[in-house]
């Protein structure tokens, strides 16, 4: 749309303003008169920013820049192409600007001398991480999602409980906390503990699909919760003329029995939909055949049919679902920690930190607050919450997970309150093996196992309607031959082929078996014989990272450069978690008095073209 698109269109809001003003002048006939200028000037820039959004807007060119076809038009194929966003984090998170930062440079002096903080200059991608660790309440909303949609499996309900029993000591009474601590509302925003490494990482599973079937039902592509609910509720069905039961295409049909929960990957695979479970606002499929469905009031009516368009599922195109909630990594968690964007001027950092905030010691320095601990950790044997009449933390065990002050990335108790698990597999020498751009050691590569029913293929799922997961066979993409080769039993490195065999006659290329393909890294440089763990190590490739101080912890742990490692089935009563997501997109989140250079979108720079003359108006010299 060029310059006298835009006046035309100015021209007529301002016809219409004028007129509205006019009929509506009764009413307004106090209005002061720079009242009516800024009236049409509010109009008038409204209509120039709808313009510039809606028309060839920067957000989404309406033609290709390589091909010349248009976007998003059904005659030529349908090919959709979506407004270029950047999603918000889901809920609970907050933005981390990622940056560079020195893995371990915040720790001075190795008190343990593990030497296992080896500096390390590092760059993080930016994510969203948890404002606060899990509370009790948030666990205790997973077990009752457990219990509602799995009443029958018991064992599921089970292994996804806390073991309650890491309060016990022999020589302590912390009984009532063993009866308390989960489920007493006292302790509802107190964080969980007494959780794995393994039953945090399914808590995230459960938390990213939790979290996008809302987003879907919230908007519609899945049948929203009210209606879900009555379709089950045979009490509160609707009910016809009389009170007799409705034609049957106003009854609101519940999923079937055979439907499992919502998962994310099984409804981007296509295998979540049907009747019950698509919703009314279902995006239409611009490449798909509309649907002849019976006409309305065409009962008994032969052949009386109306089209409508076809519906399809959300993909990760439309830029709508969230990504997967996950652990952080140990590079991210301490980058997170230590927050040195409070501390940096035009990519200087200022001043360094030992701990989340600045300064050398753990008093408030603020007059009102002045001498007040800042961090939930043991001070000294024997004083975990300081003196009755005036207690200086405030907590003998775990506070609120918003106590303190949070960080400059608006991170609380990244110091003290419980040590959080990261996703990292522990290893001494990890800092010196791992790459620079988001270190990370642990990496399984799987596939979610698949069947060709014929058509397509479709996952394998299992009894809880989760895709069943396998190792891969390959560090690069296969062939369709190998592809389809590789479940004869070969899992090897796909550079080696054979299209020596045959099958019926004809050639097939299996994959060879020469250079084995290790799906598991977990030891990557650094292997370790598991027959030894227990006898003359503690570490394996189950030996799990976890950071930061706990409430039962001194301030040596405080710092965020220090790391322990627990195995991921085992737990403690000191050790909780947070959950992080991938952030996709442009990484700069504080754009706010930032210079940035100035590009012009592929649809201005085709209009400044135009005007000069270079190409004609359908794309031609």
């Amino acid at each position: 749309m060029g310059c006298k698109g835009w006046v035309s269109i100015i021209v007529r809001t301002l016809e219409f303003a004028n007129n509205l003003y006019n009929t509506i002048k009764i009413h307004i006939h106090q209005m002061k008169k720079n009242k009516l200028i800024s009236f049409y000037l509010v109009v008038a820039s409204g209509v120039v920013l709808l313009s510039s959004c809606v028309g060839n807007g920067s957000s989404r060119p309406s033609r290709s820049s390589k091909t010349g076809w248009e976007y998003n038009k059904k005659e030529n194929g349908g090919f959709e192409v979506h407004k270029k966003v950047n999603p918000g984090p889901g809920p609970g998170l907050v933005p981390v600007e990622g940056g560079t930062f020195v893995m371990g440079g915040s720790l001075d002096v190795d008190l343990a001398y593990d030497h296992n903080s080896a500096r390390r200059r590092v760059t993080v991608s930016s994510f969203y991480m948890d404002e606060t660790e899990v509370s009790n309440v948030d666990w205790l909303e997973y077990l009752h999602w457990i219990k509602r949609n799995f009443p029958q499996d018991r064992a599921y309900y089970h292994e996804a409980l806390p073991d309650t029993l890491v309060w016990r000591r022999a020589l302590s009474y912390n009984e009532p906390y063993v009866d308390n601590y989960l489920r007493h509302p006292a302790y509802g925003d107190y964080p969980v503990v007494g959780v794995t490494w393994e039953q945090a990482v399914a808590y995230c599973s459960w938390r990213t699909d939790r979290v996008n079937e809302e987003i879907l039902r919230s908007k519609g592509v899945l049948t929203d919760w009210k209606t879900l609910a009555d379709a089950t509720n045979p009490k509160i069905a609707p009910k016809g003329k009389g009170g007799k039961s409705p034609a049957r295409s106003t009854v609101q049909v519940a999923p079937s029995d055979s439907v499992k929960p919502f998962n994310t990957d099984v409804y981007l695979a296509g295998q979540y939909r049907g009747q019950g479970v698509d919703g009314k606002n279902m995006p239409i499929a611009l490449d798909g055949k509309p649907l002849m469905i019976p006409a309305p009031g065409a009962a008994g009516k032969k052949g009386a049919k109306i089209a409508t368009p076809a519906r399809r599922t959300v993909g990760v195109e439309d830029g709508i679902l969230k990504q997967p909630y996950r652990l952080p990594t140990e590079a991210e968690w301490e980058y997170a920690a230590l927050a040195l964007a409070g501390n940096t001027d035009y990519e200087n950092v200022s001043d360094g930190r030992i701990y989340p905030w600045s300064g050398l010691g753990v008093r408030s320095s603020k007059q009102s607050t002045r001498g007040l601990i800042v961090a939930n950790f043991k001070r000294r044997g024997g004083d975990l919450m300081g003196t009755g009449g005036y207690l200086n933390d405030k907590a003998s065990i775990t506070a609120e997970v918003r106590s303190f002050i949070p960080n400059d990335f608006g991170l609380y108790n990244m110091a003290g309150n419980v040590s959080e698990w990261t996703a990292d597999v522990y290893r001494q020498l990890t800092f010196q093996d791992v790459e620079d751009l988001n270190p990370y050691r642990g990496n399984q590569f799987v596939n979610k196992k698949s069947v060709e029913d014929g058509k397509t293929r479709k996952l394998i799922l299992d009894k809880h309607g989760v895709p069943v997961r396998e190792a891969s066979i390959s560090n690069k993409k296969l062939s369709w031959d190998q592809m389809n080769a590789a479940p004869l039993g070969v899992k090897s490195d796909s550079s080696s082929v054979d299209s020596s065999s045959s099958q019926n006659g004809t050639s097939v290329t299996v994959v060879k078996s020469e250079k084995p393909f290790k799906a598991d890294v977990r030891d990557y440089n650094d292997t370790t014989t598991n027959n030894l763990y227990g006898i003359t190590s503690l570490v394996n490739n189950k030996s799990r990272v976890y950071k930061g101080a706990s409430w039962n912890d001194r301030a040596y742990w405080l710092n965020p450069a220090t790391r322990r490692h627990l195995q991921e089935d085992e737990c403690s009563a000191e050790i909780g978690f947070r959950c992080a997501m991938t952030m996709v997109g442009s990484p700069e989140i504080y754009t706010e008095d930032k210079p940035h250079l100035k590009v012009k979108s592929y649809a201005r720079l085709t209009e400044t073209r135009k005007k000069k003359g270079i190409i004609s108006i359908n794309g031609k010299r």
